[in-house]
């Protein structure tokens, strides 16, 4: 493969987003409904690729003639090749980054803050795989014959979001599910598109309802014609971050990349010394070896944390700034989303369509059921604003659920996004992506769905205990 495909791979994934950008803002009802250009931009590459396109032409015979040159879509093998490997990579861009020039609080200040969102947020992660796991083994295994470890999908599609999905391939691919990946990224996909939807759907319902304490009327859920556009006005344009470094001495951006760099490698050293230990201490006896099918995204995270923890002590002249580091980690997201839609496999998700279909609905029952009937019970205050930023990360992404409370609370006048932000950091690490959602998959493989269902049932029991039984009676 040569270093001018990888470079034109790129070119292309970029025309691709612009022209993904551009379908959106002259579409009112794409505007409408929030869809990320990403989302666009993928999707229409998925159309113009082999999988559409191309089985469309060939299903036409054009034989010797000038359509025949698009049997194989207008995309090159080795393009599309390049895009498979790219969502695998910058996963470890975006976790290395969450964290990375974010001031960490106090384990105490973290929780009288925010910690009916932590316990409302856990109760729907492992929920999650509660469910996933509970319709796996007693429908879609005994009638499907679909591999055990579809339990799991639930949780690493919809709360994990398209990055953990693509992430974890190739564990999935190590426990004999390869096709776990598409399935996850598909989920991710109707996680994204359902969490907008139902969220403006549910905003509506609140307001109508009188459970928003912000919205009183429905005419206030809008946005301005260029926010819905997804521009920014040209008079309250900012700057997309600090220059922190002179660019004589090494360009800002520079030094944050080398900063992202640093952050995966100490989280490559972390599971190299995870891994060692594992042989070491039952690898060899028992051979059953978890963290040797473990991505390394998780890590990438804990390391962006040891980094920042270091720099916050150490570097006295300030040089990471958050903002530029945001930019950094949006990059990543646009090309992992792009390239992970237009490489997605049809065929997988075709010989799975009922398992996935179940999936979806199991998985959006509950989150949907979690916020209107936990959500109340388990915040003591503003519970609807609050709860909404939940509801939409535990269906798309972090992104979406920011959308939602931007929505819902426009003037910033309720302590959602503080607690917001200050939950993910005792969420992060643990699912959604964290430790636990990488090594789900390894668990099931290991020990079967009976055992971690268990487990699971128990961690969303202890956590919706202390939502309801503690932060709920506050």
């Amino acid at each position: 493969m040569s270093p001018s495909m990888v470079g034109m791979s790129f070119l292309v994934l970029g025309i691709i987003l612009l022209l993904g950008k551009w379908i959106r803002v002259i579409t009112p009802n794409l505007q409408k409904l929030f869809i990320p250009s990403s989302l666009i931009g993928g999707f229409l590459a998925l159309i113009l690729g082999p999988q559409v396109l191309g089985n469309l032409v060939e299903g036409l015979e054009y034989e010797n003639t000038a359509f025949s040159i698009l049997a194989g879509g207008i995309f090159p093998e080795d393009m599309l090749a390049i895009w498979a490997s790219l969502p695998g990579l910058f996963i470890n861009i975006i976790f290395a980054t969450l964290f990375l020039g974010k001031k960490l609080p106090g384990i105490r200040e973290i929780w009288n803050i925010a910690g009916p969102q932590v316990s409302f947020g856990q109760t729907v992660a492992w929920g999650q795989y509660v469910f996933g796991i509970l319709v796996t083994f007693l429908i879609l295994t005994p009638y499907f014959g679909i591999n055990p470890i579809a339990g799991a999908l639930i949780e690493i599609g919809f709360e994990g979001g398209h990055g953990t999905a693509a992430g974890m391939a190739s564990t999935f691919a190590e426990a004999g599910f390869p096709e776990g990946a598409d399935l996850s990224i598909g989920l991710a996909t109707v996680g994204l598109l359902f969490s907008v939807i139902l969220g403006i759907l549910l905003l509506n319902y609140g307001v109508r309802t009188g459970k928003s304490s912000i919205l009183k009327v429905p005419d206030e859920i809008s946005l301005k014609k260029s926010e819905q556009a997804g521009v920014v006005d040209f008079d309250a344009r900012e700057c997309a971050g600090k220059i922190t470094t002179r660019p004589e001495s090494i360009e800002p951006l520079s030094m944050h990349f080398a900063y992202v760099g640093v952050a995966i490698g100490i989280g490559y050293i972390i599971l190299q010394i995870l891994q060692l230990i594992e042989e070491l201490a039952w690898g060899r006896t028992t051979g059953i070896h978890l963290l040797e099918h473990m991505p390394l995204f998780p890590l990438a995270m804990i390391g962006g944390i040891i980094l920042e923890m270091f720099l916050d002590r150490f570097d006295t002249y300030k040089t990471l700034d958050r903002n530029l580091m945001m930019r950094i980690q949006g990059l990543s997201l646009d090309i992992l989303i792009v390239s992970a839609i237009a490489t997605l496999s049809l065929e997988a998700i075709g010989g799975n369509l009922a398992p996935f279909l179940i999936l979806s609905i199991v998985g959006i029952f509950w989150n949907v059921a979690a916020f209107l009937l936990l959500a109340p019970r388990m915040i003591p205050s503003y519970w609807f604003e609050r709860g909404m930023g939940d509801f939409g990360q535990s269906m798309g992404m972090t992104a979406s659920g920011l959308l939602l409370m931007k929505i819902a609370d426009p003037e910033n006048r309720s302590p959602a996004l503080e607690s917001f932000g200050y939950k993910q950091l005792m969420f992060e690490p643990v699912v959604g992506g964290g430790l636990f959602t990488a090594t789900s998959v390894p668990l099931i493989f290991n020990f079967g769905p009976v055992p971690v269902l268990i487990f699971t049932a128990v961690v969303m029991l202890f956590w919706s205990g202390l939502g309801l039984l503690y932060f709920g009676r506050k």
